[in-house]
């Protein structure tokens, strides 16, 4: 695993793990996570880029005040991250919290963000989401990390990932089990109090959104909806892939890399193997 650095940020210190040489890319996870969740994804783009996998506030190692924070706050973060590091613009992929939270930093400050993709995301949960994302909160703070590990792990992947890939499923799990529950709920908050759709016509950069056919926490429609409201944006459907795309079929790192070289985008179902995951 890539070794932990820090840099200060509005709410305590700022974990990243950076790997890799190019031009910078920053990974953004998804809720409950950390950075360390892309280490497969890490493996196959830091031959070509600087890739810098921050963990958000009062995830993995990064610091937290305790205080109530939203989607904005956590692109303040980001922003704070790449002045912390001296860079003035980057490459930016997010994966479901982690593309909230990217779509927001490419609205507020669309020069600091070169190209956009966006995995398995949303600019915006719905008309029921402060209610719907409320809840689920509570629930995060009555339940232990370890009961709910069933919901999370049918959420993430496929059923046959589940049962042929249960070394990277452990892994996964370790991580979400160590996340504290309290930033936990925050983020459940934050997410569902997010509407990030009249951010999308201030986005400059070429923007990919793509999800899993299979992904019923942001169905590929979320995904067609910000790249119809970005003026460069393009959106694609991976076949037999739940939430975490890119967790089970790394090489979807391909298809990444093809967005930011502004390369023919490669078929997605090329990148996978018949259960979905890369060996």
């Amino acid at each position: 695993m890539s070794p932990l650095s820090h840099v200060d940020g509005p709410a305590g210190r700022i974990a990243y793990r950076r790997r890799g040489d190019g031009d910078p890319l920053v990974l953004l996870h998804p809720l409950a996570l950390s950075g360390a969740v892309w280490e497969p994804v890490v493996d196959l783009l830091a031959n070509r880029y600087d890739v810098i996998a921050p963990d958000a506030r009062g995830h993995g190692a990064s610091g937290w005040d305790g205080a109530p924070f939203d989607v904005g706050d956590m692109a303040d973060d980001l922003i704070a991250l790449l002045d912390g590091l001296g860079l003035p613009q980057v490459h930016l992929l997010g994966m479901s919290m982690g593309g909230s939270v990217a779509i927001d930093a490419a609205g507020r400050h669309p020069d600091r963000v070169r190209t956009l993709g966006l995995a398995d995301t949303t600019a915006w949960y719905g008309d029921d989401a402060v209610p719907a994302w409320n809840e689920r909160a509570d629930r995060v703070l009555a339940t232990s990390r370890a009961d709910q590990v069933p919901f999370q792990v049918d959420r993430w992947f496929t059923e046959r990932f589940r049962r042929e890939r249960t070394d990277e499923v452990q892994r996964v799990v370790t991580i979400f089990v160590g996340t504290g529950s309290e930033a936990h709920a925050h983020a459940c908050r934050a997410l569902g109090a997010m509407d990030g759709r009249a951010l999308l016509d201030r986005i400059t950069a070429p923007t990919l959104a793509f999800a899993g056919e299979e992904d019923y926490a942001t169905p590929p429609e979320m995904g067609r909806a910000v790249a119809d409201g970005v003026a460069r944006g393009r959106a694609m459907t991976l076949p037999a892939l739940r939430h975490l795309s890119m967790i089970e079929a790394p090489r979807l790192a391909e298809l990444a890399a093809a967005h930011i070289e502004g390369r023919p985008l490669p078929d997605p179902a090329a990148l996978q193997t018949v259960t979905g995951a890369v060996r």
